[in-house]
């Protein structure tokens, strides 16, 4: 009979970091201004996240060769229309539905996957607030978010 011996490994879950962000632009404006400041490649992943309300949120991802680091760019809010429950009634209404509810104010996430110092997320950040068309950017503490299993994928 075959055993199957389990490591810690096994369970643990990959190293990340998450930048909050708060800018009014469109997902694939802030792309672009990322793109041509941090030097990066976002592009419109192939796949959304999906939450429990039927909501998709769009992905937007990044490789790093250099440093083997995954970047992924996430709108917190999407706006997506519901109709109403009256049987007559002809209209809809425009509902907003958050990734982390918990950070309702912050418009993106920028996650970073892969073993990163501070100093490499400071300059990071530094960069990113000296972009005229994001208001701030700061670190998020992840052990303080309920609902981050949505940042698993």
């Amino acid at each position: 009979m075959q055993v199957h011996a389990l490591d810690i490994n096994d369970f643990c879950e990959d190293t990340y970091h998450l930048i909050g962000i708060h800018t009014t632009l469109e997902d694939y404006k802030l792309a672009y201004l990322l793109n041509s400041t941090l030097k990066t490649t976002f592009k419109r992943a192939s796949y959304t996240i999906e939450t429990t309300k039927d909501v998709s949120f769009p992905v937007f991802y990044h490789y790093d060769k250099k440093q083997e680091f995954d970047w992924y760019l996430l709108a917190n809010t999407v706006k997506y229309q519901q109709a109403k429950n009256l049987a007559n009634s002809l209209f809809e209404t425009e509902t907003k539905a958050y990734l982390l509810p918990e950070r309702k104010k912050v418009d993106y996430f920028l996650k970073i996957v892969g073993d990163t110092d501070h100093n490499f997320l400071k300059k990071n950040i530094n960069t990113l607030n000296k972009i005229s068309q994001i208001v701030t950017s700061y670190l998020i503490d992840i052990n303080t978010l309920k609902s981050k299993d949505y940042l698993i994928f």
